[in-house]
C-alpha cells in the first residue's frame, strides 16, 4: 500500500485534532506533529491553519452532499410530491451512511460535524461554498413545497437540527456508557428511530409567534 502523501497526513492528523479538541484548541505545531511533516507544511499545502481546517471540513461533507443531492435527483424523478418522511429520509440516510457505527472513521466524522455545528471559532463555520449552499437550497425548496405553512427561517433551523440530531446520535454509539446505562442502539433500528423522529419534528405546526 503506497504511503498517503503529506498533503492527506495533514488532513488526516487535522481531522483527529480538530474534532477532539476543536479549531482553537489545536495547534499548526500539534497538527504537523502529529503528521510527521516539518512545521511550515500547512502553509504550502493550505495557505493557514483556517483553509486547513476548510479542506478537512469539505473532505468530509462534499461526500454527504453528493449522496443527499443524488437521493433527492432519485426521489424527485419518482415522484413530483415527496412525502416529508420521504425527504427527511433522502437528508438524513447519507449522514447514517457515512458516520457508521461500526468503526472510528464514523466516529471522527461525527465529532468533526459536532465541532463545526458547535465550535465558537467563526474558521469551524466558514468554510461552506456553493456547493453547501446548493444542497441546503434544494432541500429547503422541497421541504417548503410540502410544508407551505413554514417560513424559511423555521425551515432552516429544523434542517440543521437534522444535522444535530444525527451527529450527536452516531457520537454518543462511539462512547463508553456511564455505568448503569443501557448503551445506544447502533444499526438499522437506531436509523428508522431517528427518520420517525425527525419526520415527526420536521411536519410540527409552526411556532406561533
Amino acid at each position: 500500500m503506497a504511503t498517503p502523501d503529506t498533503r492527506t497526513q495533514l488532513l488526516d492528523a487535522a481531522e483527529y485534532l480538530f474534532a477532539e479538541h476543536g479549531y482553537r484548541g489545536t495547534s499548526v505545531r500539534a497538527i504537523t506533529k502529529l503528521a510527521g511533516a516539518n512545521l511550515a507544511a500547512v502553509g504550502y499545502h493550505f495557505g493557514s491553519k483556517a483553509e486547513l481546517m476548510a479542506a478537512v471540513a469539505r473532505r468530509v461533507i462534499e461526500p454527504i452532499n453528493a449522496a443527499q443531492c443524488a437521493g433527492l435527483d432519485k426521489l424527485l424523478a419518482r415522484t413530483p410530491d415527496p412525502s416529508v418522511s420521504e425527504l427527511v429520509e433522502a437528508f438524513a440516510g447519507p449522514l447514517f451512511d457515512e458516520m457508521s457505527a461500526g468503526d472510528e472513521g464514523g466516529s471522527r466524522t461525527s465529532r468533526l460535524i459536532v465541532t463545526i455545528l458547535s465550535d465558537p471559532a467563526e474558521e469551524a463555520r466558514g468554510w461552506t461554498g456553493p456547493g453547501e449552499d446548493t444542497v441546503r437550497e434544494r432541500y429547503l425548496a422541497a421541504f417548503a413545497r410540502v410544508l407551505p405553512g413554514l417560513s424559511p427561517e423555521e425551515l432552516r433551523f429544523r434542517i440543521r437540527g437534522i444535522l444535530a440530531v444525527t451527529a450527536v446520535d452516531r457520537l454518543e454509539v462511539h462512547q463508553q456508557p456511564s455505568p448503569g446505562c443501557t448503551s445506544p442502539v447502533a444499526g438499522e433500528a437506531a436509523r428508522r428511530w431517528a427518520i420517525t423522529f425527525l419526520t415527526a419534528a420536521m411536519s410540527a405546526p409552526p411556532t406561533r409567534t
